[in-house]
Order: C-alpha cells, then structure tokens, then sequence
C-alpha cells in the first residue's frame, strides 16, 4: 500500500511510524486477537486508529494467524485512508508468528529498516491487546523532552504505570537492527529496553495500560 501523508500535529516527529504487532493465535481468547471485535468494532482497526490519531504518520501491522480475514478487517474501514485517498496502513507477515513474540517484533522492525531512512526513522510499538489504549498515551510518548528538541533516531522510551512497564514504546532508528538481533522466543523488546536505560514516560492517569488475554 502507498505512504501515508504526514500528520498534522504541529508538535508530531517527523517520520514515525506505527508498528501494531497483531500476529498471535490468541489461544487464551479462543481466536487470532486480531479478528476480536467488540462493542466498539475490531480491536485491529481500532489500534490502527489510535497510532494515526497520536501522531504516528503511518502504521506497519504485522500479521500471522488470520492474516487473510485480518487484511479484509483493514480494507474495509475508510477510516484508515489519508486525506488524500490513499492508504495509511501496510501490512507484513511474519514467517515465523508461532514461534512468539519475538518472531512478529523482528519481522516488523527488519520491514522498517529495510525502507528510506527518510520514511521511518522512529517507531511506536504496541500490541492489538491493548484495546483501551488511548490516542493521548501515544502522544504522550512522542512529546518532545524539551521545548524544540523533538526525539531523535537514538530515542528510547517506555510507558510506565505506576511504576509497572508497559505499551506503547518509542525506538528510535538506531535501536532496531540491535533490538531485532537481541529478541528470543516469546519475549519482546522488555530486555533491550531495560539494559539500554529507556526513559520512562508516566501514563498512569491516561489509563490502566492493561493487556486483554481472555474474553470477559
């Protein structure tokens, strides 16, 4: 699918990207977690939605179990389409989904870096199981540090509620071939970001930050 256009947020980097990893079976949820649908609609549309409503210029999904009626969820909703009619949204397929976490999270990091330094050079990870997570958390992790300093392609951010790590985190560039070298089996960017000293960015009063593992 083409690029996006850039957003509109005064404030928003220059060249991030979105990248929404949707690849599990959902064993727990009884279904591919990004083929749930609730009250609200697909929890994979709606996680797109709130990645573009915080900033991100444009959003890679990585898909595994369901791809096919994944990608049918995605075309279908125009909400997802720029201002200019043209996609918003790509999407890869990790080879090795069902291997874990690990798997999905190189797929879509080894997809940003294979692409124009120019197009991507920060990414704001986050899983489909995060459906209550708010636009204002991504925006929050994109804020820039300081008046004028936006964050740079060495940026290394994580949510944090009340004191727990979470979703959405911010790397930069220059992390993702390391990052994507260091990830093993079910495990995701956790390790990498604690030895690297990520900074911590409170979202405690935007939300609980909680994952949904099972129906309710």
């Amino acid at each position: 699918m083409p690029d996006a256009a850039r957003p509109t947020t005064a404030d928003a980097p220059p060249a991030t990207v979105g990248l929404l990893l949707a690849a599990g079976a959902g064993t727990r949820m009884g279904r591919p977690k990004a083929l749930v649908v609730d009250e609200r609609g697909p929890w994979l549309t709606r996680a797109v939605g709130t990645l573009l409503d915080g900033s991100c210029d444009r959003v890679v999904v990585v898909l595994g179990a369901g791809a096919t009626e994944a990608r049918a969820l995605l075309a279908a909703d125009p909400r997802l389409l720029g201002v200019d009619g043209r996609a918003r949204v790509s999407v890869v397929v990790a080879d090795d989904w069902a291997d874990g976490l690990a798997g999905s999270l190189r797929a879509g990091l080894e997809a940003l870096a294979a692409g124009d330094p120019e197009e991507a050079r920060l990414a704001v990870i986050t899983l489909v199981d995060y459906p209550g997570l708010p636009s204002s958390a991504v925006a929050r992790l994109l804020s820039p540090p300081a008046a004028d300093v936006p964050l740079g392609q060495a940026a290394l951010r994580q949510s944090v509620f009340h004191g727990r790590p979470g979703h959405p985190v911010v790397v930069g560039r220059s992390h993702w071939s390391a990052l994507a070298a260091s990830l093993t089996g079910d495990r995701g960017a956790g390790p990498y970001l604690r030895a690297h000293a990520a900074d911590p960015v409170d979202c405690s009063d935007l939300w609980d930050g909680r994952d949904v593992d099972a129906p309710a």
